[in-house]
């Protein structure tokens, strides 16, 4: 496993971001205590759509809980 270049937490969700196998790209993991999620994206995405992302990880983990 890769060692994190970024960890922060969304309300009850931990991001830890690290470098993915290909070039240029970051693999995304989230854990809300519950559930896993991984997700890959570029770098660029990453930095310039960092906000989006996090709006997006925030509202998949609101719906799975409305599911459950």
């Amino acid at each position: 496993m890769s060692e994190p270049i970024n960890s922060y937490k969304l309300g009850k969700v931990q991001v830890t971001v690290v470098k993915a196998d290909r070039p240029n790209k970051l693999r995304i993991q989230c854990f809300d205590g519950e559930y896993n999620s991984e997700f890959t994206v570029s770098e660029y995405e990453f930095t310039n759509y960092r906000r989006l992302m996090n709006q997006r990880i925030t509202e998949a983990y609101k719906n799975i809980k409305h599911k459950d």
